[in-house]
């Protein structure tokens, strides 16, 4: 039977589905539920908003009260925003069909690449679990299909609601501003001859749009909402269900009987925020700007001083743009290796975590500081062969 895409996102839609029923059956009958917990942050949250309360009444909100007026009706159908993710999943893969369309990609290659995020298990579960990452995927991919569209102030429109919904997607600001060079220079051949009327159209579109939400959450919420939206991240120090390099550090620094507190957690987005943001925009966006949206993600979540496997989809939702040309197709014993390593990596790090929270093991070191550089390493080594790619393009 021949792949289209109504076949396609239908598929998409009854795997979600058979996940979401899966999980409903599950967190009545097994002891682990299906559930993740931060679903139950969000629901939380919801309640309190729709009681009268904020957000931040739930211990551990962290995000935009934008989501929680999303997740309302939780408060009377429970599953509704697992439905709501699962849906922002399908939006994202048909949006990435569009972009493939605009990047000459057969109907064909375009199906099969896409089926990558659509078909891929890993993202139906994180979903239908209760993660919003569908969600924001869905907003990124539409911030990329606008900018290939050449509807600048909706991408900036686009990029400031993403921005201000979750704070990593600031990185995608310099490779747009930087691929923007089409239209001709507004202030002649001096050091502002980069600036031109596509650049400067986004730039003042994502700013007033990520400044008027900011702003008028501010005013509904106050201080809280600044707290636990962006400050909360710099300091940040999560030290479970962390496949960070920094993960044993955090834990050490965790401790109150470790006295001065190491500054190492905030100094931690140097060096992350210098490739993501920074190296790998001006040498590799005027290239391929979707590829290199992919390798900042990449980059950003591998040097991340908190990474669970939530956030592995914030990269997947962009690789099939990567995939096409890339030498991990081309030679396909590099694609199977590093699928192999990637996925025996992680195991290798969950085992380790399983034995620490479900059996009481202490295997912070050496087992879960070494799982953690294995898989730190082989992330290391995909970015390059990735970078490598882009740079010969």
């Amino acid at each position: 039977m021949k792949l289209t895409t109504p076949r396609l996102l239908i598929s998409a839609a009854v795997m979600r589905l058979a996940f979401f029923f899966y999980g409903v059956y599950q967190d009545e009958h097994a002891e682990i539920r299906f559930t993740d917990i931060d679903y139950f942050v969000f629901t939380d949250a919801s309640k309190f908003t729709a009681q009268g309360g904020t957000p931040y009444d739930r211990a551990t909100y962290r995000y935009t009260p934008i989501l929680a007026w999303l997740l309302l009706p939780t408060t009377k159908y429970f599953w509704f925003g697992k439905l709501l993710f699962a849906l922002g999943d399908i939006v994202a893969g048909w949006l990435m069909l569009r972009i493939f369309q605009l990047r000459g990609l057969s109907n064909d290659r375009a199906l099969r690449f896409a089926s990558v995020w659509l078909l891929n298990p890993m993202v139906a579960i994180i979903s239908t679990r209760g993660s919003s990452e569908g969600l924001l995927g869905a907003m990124v991919i539409a911030l990329l299909w606008a900018v290939y569209e050449k509807h600048v102030i909706l991408s900036g429109v686009l990029t400031g609601y993403a921005v201000h919904f979750k704070i990593y997607p600031i990185v995608y600001v310099p490779s747009i501003l930087w691929a923007l060079d089409s239209s001709p220079s507004m202030l002649g051949n001096g050091i502002f001859r980069w600036v031109n009327k596509d650049r400067l159209k986004f730039a003042v579109a994502s700013f007033i749009t990520f400044t008027v939400l900011t702003g008028a959450m501010y005013y509904i919420y106050g201080h809280p909402f600044l707290l636990h939206t962006y400050l909360h991240h710099l300091s940040r120090s999560d030290h479970r269900h962390n496949f960070s390099p920094y993960n044993i550090l955090l834990y050490i620094s965790a401790s109150p009987s470790v006295q001065p507190k190491s500054p190492y957690p905030s100094l931690a987005f140097i060096p992350q925020l210098f490739i993501s943001a920074v190296f790998l925009p001006v040498m590799l966006a005027k290239k391929d700007l979707a590829k290199t949206m992919f390798v900042q993600t990449f980059a950003f979540v591998t040097f991340n001083k908190v990474c669970t496997s939530q956030y592995f989809m914030w990269y997947i939702v962009l690789l099939p743009f990567y995939l096409p040309s890339s030498t991990m197709l081309k030679n396909k014993w590099l694609g199977i290796w590093a699928l192999i390593l990637w996925t025996l990596a992680q195991a290798l790090w969950l085992q380790q975590g399983f034995e620490l929270e479900y059996l009481g093991n202490s295997t912070f070191y050496p087992g879960i500081f070494a799982a953690t550089l294995i898989f730190f390493s082989v992330n290391i080594w995909i970015l390059g062969v990735a970078i490598e790619d882009i740079s010969v393009v």
